[in-house]
C-alpha cells in the first residue's frame, strides 16, 4: 500500500507539473484552455473553472492540456443548418443549440445562411415563418455551443493556439518540459537543504553493519586519501576504483582525525548494468559519502545534479537510437512501479531523488523530436519560422496521428518487457 500511495503521488506530481507548466503559458498568451487532464481514458473525477475543465482519467499513462484551436472541438455550422439561440442581457447570442432544440423552449430557431464564429462574431439567418427578413445576431465571446445537452465555449481566432506569435506557441510548448527541470533542481535543493549535500573529498558517512568497509574498521567521517599507490581526492575517485575491483583487496590509507592509518578491504560483489544493458559485476563496501551544510553548496548541487543526470539520459538515449542500447532497456509504468517499489523501502531521500531522475527523465523524452510529443509540435513551430509560413494543418495532423500510433505501439511493447521481466 505504502508503495502504491507513493507512486500515484509521484506519478501525479510528475505530470501535473508538467501540465501545469503548459496551461499557465497557455493562459498568459491568451489562450482558452479547454482541459487539464491527469492521465488518460474514461474520467474519473472533473470540475470546472475559470473556462477549463480539469480531469483525474483512468489510465495513469501522462496527461494532457487541450488548447482551442488543437483538435476539431466544435460543430461547424453551415448554411441550410437549423439552430435554436438564448441570448444573453445584452441581446447577444449566449448559447447555440445544435440538436434537441425542443428541450430549450425559450430558444429561437433560425436557418443559417452566414455565420462566423472566428473573427467578426455573427449568425446571420431566417425563421423558419418569415423567409424573407433576413436577421442578424452577435455572438458573446463565452458563447457556448449546445450539442447533445453537452456545452462547448466557442473560441474566437485570437483566443486559438495558431493565432499566437511564434514565440508564444514555442514557449508554450516548452514549458511543459521545462517545468520538469524546475521540478528536479528544487527536489535536489530540498534534499540538499535536509540532508545536506555529499562532500567533495572522499569522507565517510553512515557505514552499513556487517558491510566490507565495518569489517574492515572504517569509521564514520574517516577520509580516504590514498588507494594503492593513487591518491585519492574526491569521492568519485574512490567510487571509481571500489566498483572496479570486487572481490580484490585494496589497501587503503585514510585519515582519522590527526593520524593516518591503513586499512584493508575487499569489495563484495554486486550486479549492475553497464551503459549497453548487460549486467555486469561491481564492487560495493557499504559506505555512504558524508554530507555537509551548506547553502551555496546546496545551490550548486541542485544544478549540477540535474546537468548530471541530464547528461547520463541524453548519452543513454543517443546509444539507444544508434542500436548500441537494446530497447529491453526501456520501462514503462509496469516497470516503474516496480522500480519504485524497491526504491521506497530502500527510504525516502531515494525516493525523492528518484523522483527528480524521473521528472527529467519526463522532460527530456517530451523534448525529443517525435509526433505526439512536446518535440515533435515544437519541431513545426520552428520550421514555421524558419520558413516564414507554417505547414498545413491536415500535414501536421497526419503526421501527429501516425506518430501517436507508433508510440501507443512502443508503449505496448515496452509494458510486455516489463511484464516479462516480472513473471517470467
Amino acid at each position: 500500500m505504502t508503495t502504491v500511495i507513493a507512486f500515484i503521488l509521484m506519478f501525479g506530481v510528475l505530470v501535473s507539473i508538467h501540465e501545469w507548466g503548459h496551461l499557465i503559458f497557455a493562459k498568459r498568451a491568451g489562450m482558452l484552455v479547454r482541459e487539464f487532464a491527469i492521465g488518460f481514458g474514461p474520467k474519473i473525477l472533473s470540475f470546472t473553472k475559470n473556462e477549463t475543465l480539469y480531469t483525474i482519467r483512468l489510465i495513469p499513462a501522462g496527461g494532457y492540456v487541450r488548447v482551442a484551436g488543437d483538435d476539431p472541438e466544435i460543430v461547424e455550422l453551415k448554411p441550410g443548418h437549423h439552430i435554436g439561440l438564448e441570448f444573453n442581457k445584452d441581446g447577444k447570442v449566449e448559447k447555440i443549440i445544435v440538436n434537441n432544440k425542443s428541450k430549450h423552449p425559450n430558444a429561437r430557431t433560425i436557418e443559417v445562411e452566414n455565420v462566423d464564429l472566428d473573427h467578426k462574431l455573427i449568425i446571420e439567418g431566417y425563421e423558419q415563418d418569415d423567409e424573407d427578413t433576413k436577421l442578424h445576431f452577435d455572438v458573446d465571446r463565452k458563447a457556448m455551443f449546445v450539442v447533445d445537452e453537452r456545452e462547448t465555449q466557442i473560441a474566437p481566432f485570437d483566443r486559438q493556439f495558431a493565432s499566437k506569435t511564434v514565440g508564444q506557441r514555442a514557449m508554450q510548448l516548452f514549458a511543459g518540459p521545462m517545468m520538469n527541470f524546475v521540478l528536479a533542481i528544487f527536489i535536489f535543493l530540498l534534499m540538499g537543504l535536509i540532508q545536506g549535500v555529499p562532500a567533495e573529498q572522499a569522507q565517510m558517512g553512515e557505514i552499513q553493519p556487517g558491510s566490507p568497509a565495518e569489517e574492515a574498521g572504517l569509521q564514520e567521517n574517516d577520509v580516504i586519501t590514498q588507494i594503492g599507490d593513487q591518491s585519492i581526492s574526491t569521492w568519485e575517485q574512490f567510487q571509481g576504483i571500489v566498483r572496479k575491483s570486487p572481490g580484490e583487496e585494496l589497501d587503503i590509507v585514510i585519515s582519522r582525525g590527526d593520524t593516518e592509518q591503513e586499512v584493508t578491504v575487499i569489495p563484495a560483489e554486486a550486479e549492475d548494468i553497464n551503459e549497453k544493458g548487460d549486467p555486469i559485476q561491481i564492487g560495493q563496501i557499504g559506505v555512504l559519502p558524508a554530507f555537509e551544510k551548506d547553502i551555496l553548496g546546496t545551490i550548486k548541487f541542485g544544478f549540477e545534479r540535474t546537468y548530471e543526470t541530464s547528461k547520463l539520459i541524453i548519452t543513454n538515449l543517443v546509444m539507444l537510437v544508434t542500436g548500441q542500447l537494446s530497447i529491453d532497456v526501456l520501462s514503462g509504468p509496469v516497470g516503474i512501479y516496480d522500480a519504485t517499489d524497491q526504491i521506497v523501502q530502500s527510504g525516502f531521500s531515494n525516493f525523492l531523488m528518484w523522483t527528480a531522475m524521473l521528472s527529467i527523465n519526463l522532460g527530456i523524452i517530451n523534448l525529443v523530436p517525435l509526433p505526439a510529443l512536446d518535440g515533435g509540435r515544437l519541431m513545426f513551430v520552428l520550421i514555421e519560422a524558419v520558413r516564414g509560413k507554417p505547414i498545413a494543418p491536415e500535414k501536421e495532423g497526419v503526421f501527429h496521428f501516425v506518430g501517436f500510433a507508433l508510440l501507443m505501439l512502443l508503449m505496448i511493447v515496452v509494458t510486455w518487457n516489463d511484464i516479462q521481466r516480472l513473471f517470467l
